[in-house]
């Protein structure tokens, strides 16, 4: 299998960027799959970097295809997500639910597993890289079957509400709970200040007619006494 330039720059181009996604974990939210995320930047590393060793252009590239192919749609998403332009973000989520599902509970089984897993044993025999390579691979089959759970429990939520609100990894971000928790202040600061500024009127109003009625009491006693 020769390295070609275009390979060599492909293989460089997907080793750094999954290496600045560990690099940058530490200091990105943290999300419901995180653990999952670090899983699958480790095997992701290793696969790259094994079938560039080994010398396992075909099959490397394939896998890198079969991921990408969904990931330029995601990306957009994102942005658009963010933009809050919420028509043009469900479209793409849409297209992207379709394309993850199908390259990856479908073409990444039948034509990366199968000849990794069955057909190499014809031309091969056993040996270690065999082993590593069909282990790497089945975690990251674990994890497409993770996040495609996930990704049709969003579109089953879109299908009833007819727009997709936050990403299900999202449950426990944290900067769902920061917002949350700046509600809950807001709410709790809005009640206290009613609740200070309705006592405040209660308690000048009572003062008021207490004092009033101290006047006209005062006022009804000077009168009398005069």
């Amino acid at each position: 299998q020769p390295l070609q330039p275009s390979l060599f720059w492909y293989y460089l181009l997907e080793l750094s960027f999954y290496w600045s996604l560990v690099f940058t974990l530490p200091f990105d939210v943290k999300r419901k799959d995180f653990k999952e995320q670090i899983v699958h930047h480790a095997a992701t590393i290793f696969l790259i970097s094994f079938s560039y060793c080994a010398n396992y252009i075909r099959i490397g590239t394939l896998v890198m295809v079969i991921h990408d192919a969904s990931d330029c749609f995601l990306e957009p998403t994102k942005i658009f997500n963010y933009m809050k332009w919420k028509k043009t973000c469900d479209s793409l989520f849409m297209i992207f639910s379709a394309v993850f599902l199908i390259s990856r509970l479908v073409i990444f089984p039948y034509t990366v597993l199968y000849n990794t897993y069955y057909y190499s044993m014809e031309i091969f025999q056993p040996f270690f890289g065999y082993y590593f390579v069909n282990a790497l691979l089945i975690i990251l089959q674990l994890l497409h079957v993770f996040w495609s759970c996930l990704i049709i429990h969003m579109v089953y939520k879109f299908i009833l509400q007819g727009t997709m609100k936050k990403d299900m990894r999202s449950d426990t971000e944290e900067s769902d709970k920061d917002e949350e928790r700046e509600n809950i202040r807001e709410k709790e600061k809005n009640g206290i200040t009613y609740f200070s500024n309705v006592t405040s009127n209660n308690y000048i109003q009572r003062n008021g007619s207490e004092s009033l009625n101290n006047r006209t009491h005062l006022t009804n006693g000077h009168v009398k006494e005069r």
